[in-house]
């Protein structure tokens, strides 16, 4: 799943990459000699990086505390640079276990699981929402798979009241 909309070309993908202390300290002290030279638009873009890298981290955090055992893989960013040389989140994505289990009694949770973690953020993407979608309709297949499991269980029980869907009789005219 990913969220973001990109402010300039100047893109770098890193992999949850721990940085250095020495490559942090060094950065540190170029941006605070910088700050003072830094424009007005440039702060202006600055604050917007930080924003955005702000409600891009809360986002996929959202995906995996929702997520629980379907979660695949912690949250892979999508970098920017800023005018101060730092790196900030401008996209993001989480892998999400959407396949179904060997029994629709356990892809039906799994898929209510899935729904739940593509929805969790407060702003979804429209890839989080086909991602729900597709979960939905998976859990609806194994529910119908399901009936028909229960329906053949029934009908070899000889119940074939049941098994066939007829009633002796029914209750619809009397709330029509």
């Amino acid at each position: 799943m990913k969220i973001g909309g990109y402010l300039d070309s100047s893109l770098i993908r890193v992999y949850n990459q721990p940085q250095t202390t020495s490559t942090s300290n060094s950065k540190e002290a170029d941006s605070t000699q910088n700050s003072d030279a830094l424009t007005s638009a440039e702060k202006s873009q600055i604050a917007k990086l930080q924003a955005t890298d702000t409600a891009v981290r809360r986002h996929e955090a959202a995906h995996i505390a929702a997520g629980g055992s379907v979660i695949k893989s912690g949250a892979n960013f999508t970098y920017q640079k800023g005018p101060d040389n730092k790196l900030y989140a401008v996209g993001g994505e989480v892998a999400i276990d959407a396949s179904a289990e060997d029994t629709p009694q356990r892809t039906i949770p799994k898929m209510q699981t899935v729904r739940r973690a593509a929805l969790a953020p407060s702003d979804p993407s429209s890839t989080d929402y086909q991602v729900a979608a597709t979960a939905s309709m998976m859990e609806m297949q194994a529910r119908l798979e399901l009936s028909f499991l229960l329906k053949e269980e029934l009908s070899k029980k000889g119940l074939s009241q049941y098994a066939n869907n007829e009633t002796t009789s029914s209750n619809f005219s009397t709330y029509a």
